[in-house]
């Protein structure tokens, strides 16, 4: 899969980094899963939906 290899980062808005989500960036997709559980599965979504995402939460 294509997050394999993929860069997971958290937030820089984080305070405890051991309360949020992580996510990997890729051409295609955009894997979300949590800090404190990365073994308990990854959300994967396309970057459409993902950029979608971002604006309506930055408003």
């Amino acid at each position: 899969m294509a997050l394999e290899q993929a860069r997971w980062f958290t937030s820089s808005y984080t305070s405890n980094a051991a309360a949020c989500v992580e996510v990997a960036l890729t051409p295609a997709v955009v894997g979300i899963r949590d800090t404190k559980d990365r073994s308990g599965g990854t959300l994967i979504v396309d970057r459409e939906r993902w950029n979608s995402f971002l604006r309506a939460v930055t408003r």
